[in-house]
């Protein structure tokens, strides 16, 4: 299932930079960045929601933020993209 993922990490307290390191970081192992704070992950459920779990860990509840948009898996049709940076298929070939 597709699920965009968006998070608002607080820099202004003590550990803001080291959670939104860590919050990136975890995004990354999972998902594709498509902005600055936005990542689109084509993931199970189960792996999803190991995801997610780790995310809430790692915030502060009182001063950030996290939004899970559910596309499912029939995706394709929900997203339109228009301007720079070209979107990807995670379907299609990985050419690492």
């Amino acid at each position: 299932m597709m699920v965009i993922i968006s998070y608002d990490v607080s820099t202004a307290s003590t550990g803001g930079t080291k959670r939104l390191r860590q919050v990136a970081k975890a995004c990354e192992a999972h998902a594709q960045r498509v902005q600055n704070s936005v990542f689109e992950a084509d993931l199970d459920y189960s792996a999803f929601l190991k995801l997610k779990a780790e995310l809430v860990r790692i915030i502060d509840e009182k001063t950030d933020s996290l939004r899970f948009y559910y596309l499912g898996n029939h995706w394709k049709r929900r997203v339109e993209h228009i301007g720079a940076k070209k979107g990807y298929d995670p379907e299609g070939p990985i050419i690492i």
